[in-house]
C-alpha cells in the first residue's frame, strides 16, 4: 500500500464528515453550511462582520449562506446599535428550531467518535490539529518566499 500524505488523510477525513453532515441536513431542507452558521449565531446576536472570521469562511461564501438563511426565516437583521454601520443576525424561532438540530447532530457525531477512540488517541488527535492549524496560520511549515 501506498503511504498517503497528512493532507489527502484530512482532506478525505473531512469530505466524510461533511456528506455525512450533509445527507442528514437534506432530510431537514438543510446543508452543513448552514447548520454551522447557526451553530455560530450568539443568542444576543453577532455581528455580520465577525461571523466570517469566526467561521473561517470568505464574505462572498458567508453572504449567500445568509440569504439562504433568511429567505428561509430562520435568522434576521437588524441594525448594530452600537455601529451604525453594522448589521447583527439574530436567530428566529425557527432557526433556533433548526439549531437544536444541528446541535444535536454535532453532539451525537462526537459522542461516537469519543465512544470509539480511546481519551489517549483523541488528546494526541487534538494535539496534532492544533499543532497544523497554528504552524499553518503562522507560516511556519512551509517556507514562502
Amino acid at each position: 500500500m501506498k503511504p498517503i500524505t497528512i493532507e489527502y488523510a484530512l482532506r478525505t477525513a473531512w469530505q466524510s464528515v461533511t456528506n455525512m453532515y450533509n445527507d442528514k441536513a437534506s432530510a431537514y431542507d438543510s446543508t452543513m453550511s448552514m447548520g454551522f452558521t447557526l451553530l455560530s449565531i450568539d443568542a444576543d446576536g453577532t455581528p455580520s462582520t465577525a461571523l466570517g472570521p469566526k467561521m473561517g469562511i470568505e464574505s462572498t461564501s458567508l453572504s449567500r449562506i445568509l440569504n439562504s438563511l433568511e429567505k428561509r426565516g430562520y435568522i434576521k437583521r437588524k441594525p448594530n446599535p452600537n455601529d451604525g454601520r453594522g448589521v447583527l443576525i439574530f436567530l428566529t424561532k425557527k432557526g433556533k428550531e433548526k439549531r437544536d438540530i444541528s446541535k444535536k447532530t454535532v453532539i451525537e457525531f462526537n459522542n461516537s467518535i469519543i465512544k470509539n477512540i480511546n481519551s489517549e488517541k483523541m488528546k494526541h488527535f487534538f494535539e496534532v490539529t492544533d499543532y497544523i492549524k497554528t504552524t499553518v496560520e503562522q507560516k511556519e511549515l512551509i517556507n514562502t518566499k
